[in-house]
């Protein structure tokens, strides 16, 4: 048979999950391509890119999937086993546990839309629409691989203590460019820290300082907290802040800051994620690919 799409790999992977052991993705692998009754060439059959099999690519994101809307959890790398809603789907199974089903469930929909709020692609990572060119579909897969990342980070950055996150926000605006000018940066979040989690030095002397905010919030921040940081920066005279949390914010919130002084940058968890990838903070490349085109000029007699 032909190789199954992640979206039928769904089921079939939550019903080897039913009997509440903690599997690891390769024996999972070897128990669907029996499932499935693929070939040998089936299951070593490779992507494009010649660096991973199709089948194994597919049960990977079917496992992601499932995580995602809390079917499926992850007790330690590479390792997963069922739910207790992955118990109640297989107590009555749909006939295909795909994403239309998974999208009933909370958890799935703010994954869907984290994705959007990314402006990425809601294509699936491993099928494309036929009608699709190849350029087209060489970026929707570049973008959904992007959004799945951007994904994980955050829910990494969530789980991080709160002095990590206060480091990571003071490294992630120095790769961007603050201090460029020889200042430095230190996270000084503690108890009476008035509401300062870091300062940033634009320059040598220190003239110009970035005082900064950082809120690990599931939720989102409304306009009293974007007050409470503005009092915050005034206490130090200070002309620029920048806020940052793994929330979102109100549109109040957002408003607010356009009216100010001091001046402030708001970034949401959302863009925070977009901004850790851009940066290479907590982000290791993993390949690279090269598109080539015709030399026009070298044809040219």
């Amino acid at each position: 048979m032909a190789i199954p799409t992640f979206q039928e790999i769904t089921l079939p992977l939550l019903n080897l999950s039913g009997d509440g052991q903690v599997r690891s993705l390769a024996s999972a692998r070897k128990e669907l391509a029996v499932h499935f009754k693929l070939t040998e060439a089936e299951e070593s059959e490779l992507l494009p890119s010649g660096r991973q099999a199709r089948f194994a690519n597919r049960v990977a994101w079917a496992k992601v999937y499932l995580e995602r809307a809390k079917i499926l959890s992850s007790p330690s790398r590479g390792r997963f086993e069922i739910t207790p809603r992955g118990r109640e789907i297989l107590a009555s199974p749909p006939e295909i546990l795909d994403i239309k089903f998974m999208e009933r469930f909370p958890e799935f929909r703010e994954f869907r839309e984290f994705r959007s709020r990314s402006q990425e692609s809601a294509v699936t990572p491993v099928e494309a629409p036929e009608s699709d060119t190849p350029e087209e579909t060489l970026e929707a897969a570049y973008q959904s691989i992007r959004a799945g990342l951007a994904s994980e980070i955050l829910e990494r950055v969530k789980l991080a203590s709160p002095r990590f996150f206060e480091l990571l926000v003071v490294e992630l605006l120095l790769k961007m460019g603050y201090g460029r000018a020889g200042g430095n940066g230190e996270a000084i979040g503690r108890s009476g820290d008035e509401g300062i989690d870091g300062v940033i030095a634009e320059d040598r002397l220190g003239l110009e300082m970035v005082y900064l905010q950082a809120k690990r919030w599931e939720g989102t921040v409304g306009r009293p907290e974007i007050q409470k940081f503005v009092g915050a920066l005034h206490g130090q005279r200070a002309k620029k802040g920048v806020f940052i949390t793994t929330g979102t914010y109100s549109s109040e919130a957002s408003n607010y800051v356009r009216t100010i002084d001091p001046r402030i940058a708001l970034i949401d968890g959302a863009q925070l994620a977009q901004f850790m990838i851009d940066y290479n903070v907590g982000v290791a490349l993993d390949r690279s690919y090269e598109v080539k085109k015709i030399d026009s000029d070298y044809f040219d007699e």
